[in-house]
């Protein structure tokens, strides 16, 4: 970082913002006011990794994907029983904190701190009251196909009790999944069940899980948890952590593990969706249709864009976002030479076949080395933007087959802390017609560098700020972020051909649908034929992947409205910035400052962008 930089972010850690009045040089503070502060300060963010690690005790998973191995043999617990008490803690330390420490003695970060503490037990207790209304079984964030991913990406082993801790998880996996299980036939009984679509995409996925060896008669083929307990336990052997006997003392276990309750539970979720699939609605409906279906969208708006704005609200800055980019994908039709109608134009793009791969391994592998090649350049210009990078390697995989669906969105699995496990951008590539060359360049910005995974390892990696703030998750900020980049990227000399530049274009426009389609079939009515019709007459995108967006919007209420309204946050502030310090403005001091103080609330982070300003101006 340059020596501002530098200045700025440590003057943003010990200047104190209580009672600021409008004149930047009462913000000043004497010596002895900021070691009064600082020292409060600490006194909290000690607080808080106490207070953080009561925390990670209630998810050994969330410990796990942090490369710890406290509670190694141990899940979740999934039970409505679990998240009160969860809640309840919450609720405690709160009423510590209030009673145990002054606000006003503290420095911004910590006043920052302070606030996400208790805007994230809000947030989950908002969202809870409405546990009787989420849909526990459906394509995209269903723990069906958590746990395989889970163990696969996370679960490393080591030694031998890292592979005994190994199956122990995969022997408690039937009682997570029942509980789970569970709550879903509760809810099924109060008519919430998630569209009959989910159910079907479930039941294949839950089937690829348990076929294969050692389910059932498929010896010519290996089931993926299987497939990597050998590939691990061999591993083992060749360490010489483990003789070959206790290797087949150890696969003995896991075979036993697996038939004896892994398998079962999956059949009896198959055999419930199998039966209550008849419940469901062949044309599903939004949330509006649900028990409290309005209070509880508008609730879910909430959690995922961290504001106040209705639904009627994102659906009209939706509209406006869709018009304004429609107007510049014109100049970029006009640019082509193309005199005909913008959806004509669309249309000759999108079925044209230079920019599709092979539907073959050759077609997948051009792929996968082409977005790499995109990572190499972009990888060389990160320094002009940014200060702070990332110490975590990023990897592009294939997703695994058992949960690979055509046209389902790319993804990002994060690295972890020390930087040892690296992030994952994964690509759906079973159907390569989903994945057009167009927009593969701006969607690997999105989920990898400057994305998801440049905001996200650095969170992680961070040391100014708590432990809790560098592991949160807030979708307006995290998803904002990654829309962002996709923008700045251009700004930093992407996007050579201009059809990716159109890629890009209607990547974003694709986001501001978003907004107007979600909104539309959860708050307002709209049915899934009338979305699939308004978001191919505004996007590239093939119909393949726009139904199964219009799927994701229609099972995880809320969340795709997060990237827009936060993207359009971070310009708004990054705008701001720009007329405050004119010629002073360091677009590398902003984006260190949006990224080094880990995921947040917009509020929070709106505050977090004017106290810079006012540091910056006194500079």
């Amino acid at each position: 970082m340059t020596r501002r930089i530098f200045t700025v972010l440590t003057i943003l850690l010990v200047i104190s913002c209580g009672g600021q009045s409008n004149d930047p040089a009462s913000t000043a503070v004497t010596e002895t006011a900021s070691t009064s502060a600082l020292n409060e300060s600490d006194r909290l963010n000690a607080w808080f990794a106490d207070r953080n690690e009561e925390r990670l005790a209630y998810s050994p998973m969330e410990l796990t994907t942090l490369n710890r191995k406290e509670q190694y043999d141990q899940l979740d617990q999934f039970s409505l029983e679990a998240a009160q008490e969860q809640l309840a803690w919450h609720a405690a330390t709160i009423e510590e904190m209030q009673q145990a420490f002054s606000y006003d003695a503290l420095d911004l970060e910590a006043k920052s701190s302070w606030d996400t503490w208790i805007y994230m037990h809000e947030r989950n207790r908002g969202i809870q009251e409405f546990a009787s209304q989420f849909y526990l079984f459906e394509q995209m964030n269903g723990n069906h196909s958590l746990f395989p991913t889970f163990m696969i990406n996370y679960h490393k082993v080591d030694t031998l009790s890292d592979m005994q801790a190994y199956i122990a998880r995969l022997r408690q996996v039937d009682h997570a999944l029942g509980q789970e299980l569970e709550k879903a036939r509760s809810n099924a009984e109060r008519g919430v069940r998630a569209p009959m679509f989910a159910y079907e995409i479930v039941i294949d996925e839950a089937r690829k899980i348990i076929s294969g060896v050692p389910f059932g008669d498929q010896v010519e083929n290996e089931s993926a948890v299987w497939a990597d307990s050998m590939a691990k336990i061999s591993a083992l052997v060749e360490a010489g952590e483990v003789d070959t006997a206790m290797a087949e003392t150890l696969t003995d276990q896991v075979r036993s593990a697996l038939l004896e309750g892994y398998q079962p539970i999956y059949e009896e979720i198959i055999a419930w969706l199998s039966e209550d699939i008849a419940n469901t609605d062949s044309e599903p409906r939004g949330v509006w249709a649900l028990p409290q279906g309005e209070a509880y969208y508008n609730q879910l708006l909430s959690f995922y864009t961290t504001t106040n704005l209705s639904a009627e609200e994102v659906h009209q800055i939706g509209l406006e976002e869709v018009e304004r980019l429609m107007a510049e994908m014109a100049v970029v039709k006009e640019e082509a030479g193309f005199a005909g109608e913008m959806l004509e134009f669309l249309d000759l793009v999108s079925s044209d076949e230079k920019f599709y791969y092979s539907n073959t391994d050759e077609g997948r592998q051009a792929y996968l080395d082409d977005t790499n090649a995109y990572y190499d350049s972009i990888r060389e210009k990160l320094p002009e933007y940014f200060g702070i990078l990332p110490k975590a390697d990023l990897v592009v995989k294939r997703v695994e087959a058992f949960r690979e669906q055509d046209g389902a969105p790319a993804h990002y699995n994060s690295s972890s802390p020390d930087g040892e496990t690296p992030g994952t951008y994964y690509v759906h590539m079973s159907d390569m017609n989903a994945n057009p060359s167009y927009e593969m360049e701006s969607t690997a910005y999105h989920e990898g560098l400057p994305g998801h995974h440049m905001q996200i390892a650095i969170a992680l990696e961070l040391e100014t700020i708590p432990e809790f703030r560098r592991q949160t998750f807030y979708n307006a900020y995290v998803e904002g972020w990654a829309l962002y980049t996709e923008r700045l990227a251009w700004e930093m000399g992407a996007y050579e051909d201009p059809y990716s530049n159109l890629g890009r274009l209607s990547n974003e426009i694709w986001r501001g649908v978003r907004l107007v389609v979600d909104t539309g079939m959860h708050a307002m009515g709209w049915t899934k034929e009338e979305a699939i019709n308004y978001f191919a007459a505004h996007s590239l995108a093939p119909i393949e992947s726009i139904v199964a967006e219009i799927n994701r919007y229609l099972v995880i209420p809320g969340q795709a409205t997060s990237y827009k309204i936060g993207m359009l946050k971070i310009l708004e502030l990054r705008e701001r910035s720009q007329e405050a310090l004119g010629e002073n403005f360091d677009i590398r001091e902003f984006h260190d400052v949006v990224l080094s103080g880990g995921a947040l609330p917009l509020d929070i982070l709106d505050r977090r962008i004017n106290n810079y300003i006012e540091v910056a101006q006194l500079q």
